[in-house]
């Protein structure tokens, strides 16, 4: 999908010099239309034999049989094994026991913050703790009027976007669901203990509520019209393209630790769809991105992040001062919930939180109406496990 489909061709066509017995054709399609595209394609029976898949669609493309178990392929291989990736990680792919996809790259949520308007704040370190963070935010408000950024944090709130709820009640040991992910459990003491401080940075004016005002946030960040925000890898490159006057002046970390210090985990995977003719092809395919070597290769072509382990340590990501803590932050990441019917809980997620944060209702009765909202989403998964259909 989208830039990775647009930058393999190099790679592919090392795979084909190198078995020339197996021609691949290369299909690449954007990210918007890859779900609904790939679910037509398998009910038509012209679905790919290996394919990207993001993380979050494992579980759905599992239930629906559209793509198979590679247990079997991967205890007999020598490339593919799962201490060579990062274990959250390697974890979105497993569904009832069984492996459904090969980590090919991955992503998580770090802090991207200005190192200079935190120095003149008086913190030569970015924050470790959530009670740090909020200290760094109060600090830089009382910043003089000619240095002081209009927000210390930028939080976006834009659709899709819903990993930092999630990450704070995952760093709070909250719960999203209960009874097998089969009802809303946002009303969990630690959850909401966890939204109630997400929704505090809105509320004491150190986030900005109306996204209108940040409308590109690489300016934003030069700016300084805020000093920190949560975002992927993708904006590494894309700060330092767009914004290079900002070079030494910005860096990244891990987010403030609650609890625990976990990140949501991303990425996408490889997998390999039911209706495939050339599993065999397909798997050699896998193995083949799944190599160190081509790792470092497709790192420097897209700048994805590798999945495999040993690829960081290549000088040109090791040495790298805002890709390398990835890394670190990678030890720790976490699924999210691995069903399903996930996003559309998260949409219904960031609806009831706009309203908490606008001031439209209290925390408390979002949650139940969130709650609720859950439950009926999730009425036909508790139907299919009642009826055996799901395990």
């Amino acid at each position: 999908m989208g830039a990775e489909g647009e930058k393999i061709a190099p790679l592919l066509q090392i795979f084909q010099d190198s078995h020339p017995d197996i021609k691949v054709n290369l299909q690449v399609i954007p990210w918007g239309a890859a779900r609904d595209k790939l679910l037509t394609a398998f009910v038509a029976d012209a679905a790919p034999d290996v394919c990207q898949l993001g993380n979050t669609w494992v579980p759905e493309f599992s239930a629906l049989g559209a793509i198979i178990p590679l247990d079997s392929l991967i205890r007999s291989s020598t490339i593919v094994q799962s201490e060579r990736y990062f274990k959250g990680i390697w974890d979105t792919n497993i569904i009832n026991d069984s492996v459904y996809g090969i980590p090919w790259y991955v992503d998580t949520r770090l802090l991207f913050y200005r190192t200079d308007i935190l120095q003149e704040a008086g913190f030569s370190h970015p924050p470790q703790t959530w009670s740090e963070w909020v200290r760094v935010c109060r600090k830089i408000t009382q910043l003089p009027s000619d240095k002081r950024p209009s927000y210390p944090l930028f939080l976006s709130t834009i659709f899709n976007d819903w990993q930092v709820p999630v990450i704070l009640i995952l760093q709070n040991n909250g719960r999203l669901l209960r009874d097998n992910d089969c009802y809303g459990a946002f009303d969990d003491p630690a959850t909401m203990e966890a939204l109630t401080y997400y929704v505090k940075f809105f509320h004491d004016n150190l986030a900005p509520r109306h996204m209108s005002l940040v409308t590109n946030i690489y300016q934003g960040f030069a700016d300084g019209f805020f000093a920190m925000f949560i975002t992927g890898p993708w904006n590494v490159n894309a700060i330092r393209q767009r914004e290079p006057e900002l070079s030494g002046r910005w860096t990244t970390a891990p987010i403030p630790a609650g609890i625990n210090g976990v990140s949501v985990a991303g990425g996408a995977s490889l997998v390999v769809f039911s209706h495939s003719r050339e599993r065999g092809a397909a798997w050699q395919l896998i193995e083949f991105l799944s190599t160190a070597e081509v790792q470092v290769q497709f790192f420097n072509l897209t700048q994805d992040l590798p999945a495999v382990r040993q690829a960081w340590e290549a000088a040109e990501i090791l040495n790298d001062r805002e890709v390398f803590p990835f890394f670190d932050q990678l030890q720790q990441v976490s699924p999210a919930v691995k069903i399903a019917e996930w996003e559309q809980i998260a949409v219904k997620l960031q609806e009831r939180l706009e309203e908490v944060i606008f001031e439209q209702q209290p925390l408390e009765k979002a949650v139940r109406q969130l709650n609720r909202e859950v439950d009926l989403i999730l009425e036909k998964r508790r139907w299919l496990l009642a009826h055996g259909v799901l395990q």
